[in-house]
């Protein structure tokens, strides 16, 4: 995962972002994005993981971005067998902002670990 989006995709990916936020109601933020090093030519389709939380919810979506004369549309893809699973454990600064805000609210918290979620 790559945490720092290369120059050349900035643009693209952030369009994404915004789109995915309009079309499923969401307000996710980006953390890192798949699959950058395999992208060589902007005016071909490609498609990118874009590593997302949104509060305590953090997932993977596979976008294909597909090049027009204005910039790109975008499509969600479905993968079949993903080796990083679609629901991810927060990255740890979102993962101790959280847990930092229940201890202020709650005497103690519980935390349940199942396949890799929380």
């Amino acid at each position: 995962m790559e945490h720092d989006i290369p120059a050349r995709l900035r643009i693209p990916v952030n369009d994404a972002l915004q789109w995915l936020n309009h079309e499923s109601s969401s307000n996710y933020q980006l953390t890192g994005i798949l699959g950058a090093e395999q992208v060589d030519d902007l005016n071909k389709p490609f498609d990118i993981g874009l590593i997302l939380c949104d509060g305590e919810i953090c997932a993977r979506k596979q976008i294909e971005f597909t090049p027009t004369n204005g910039g790109f549309v975008f499509s969600q893809l479905e993968l079949e067998a993903p080796t990083i699973p679609p629901y991810l454990d927060p990255p740890e600064e979102v993962r101790k902002g959280w847990i930092n805000n229940e201890l202020s609210k709650n005497e103690f918290i519980l935390l349940i670990f199942y396949r890799g979620l929380w």
